[in-house]
């Protein structure tokens, strides 16, 4: 009887388990994020800017002759935001010479974006800035310009050093885009 009540217990069990066991699914790690802060860029710069403390102010090395270019290295996150200066003169270089190549820069990613999405706001101190949001397996996923449109144009674009899903990265570019939006609000261009 004892052996019976035994093996009556096991079949149950056994059938009363329909649900099939699966292995989950890989899993992302857990990005810790620090809390937004800035200070302010000091340099002989022709504009003045706030930017994250999470990054680190580096000299652009692709350009050196161009000495207003510097990289914002996040090098917890594995990115950087490529900045970029032109001073507009109205001869050799104009301001639609400079928003056309922005334009061109940010369009050579269709072929992977999901999708593009522009937005032109004003910054409190009176410039115009232009945002693309970029979507899908793209290199960078942010890019802007703030400009006077008269003397001063100052190009943007995060960038990472990772073959990662942007996915994966999503929290991570949330995060810099919080601070790139601080950044073009906080953009003034010295005369």
């Amino acid at each position: 009887m004892k052996n019976l009540l035994i093996l009556l217990l096991l079949l149950a069990g056994m059938t009363s388990c329909e649900k099939a066991w699966l292995p989950k699914p890989p899993g992302y790690n857990k990005i810790d994020l620090p809390k937004h802060a800035y200070t302010r860029l000091i340099g002989a710069y022709p504009y003045q800017l706030d930017f994250s403390t999470s990054s680190q102010v580096e000299p652009d090395s692709f350009n050196l002759k161009e000495k207003a270019w510097i990289n914002l290295n996040y090098q917890d996150f594995g990115a950087k935001v490529h900045l970029t200066y032109k001073k507009i003169d109205g001869t050799n270089t104009k301001f639609e010479k400079l928003s056309n190549d922005a334009f061109k820069l940010t369009a050579k990613h269709q072929i992977k974006a999901y999708g593009i999405e522009e937005g032109v706001l004003i910054t409190p101190n009176g410039y115009t800035a232009v945002v693309a949001e970029l979507s899908g397996e793209v290199p960078t996923q942010f890019q802007f310009f703030v400009t006077d449109s008269t003397n001063h144009f100052l190009r943007g674009a995060v960038y990472f050093n990772t073959a990662m899903k942007n996915d994966s990265l999503a929290p991570v570019i949330e995060y810099i885009k919080i601070d790139m939006t601080h950044l073009m609000n906080s953009v003034k261009f010295v005369d």
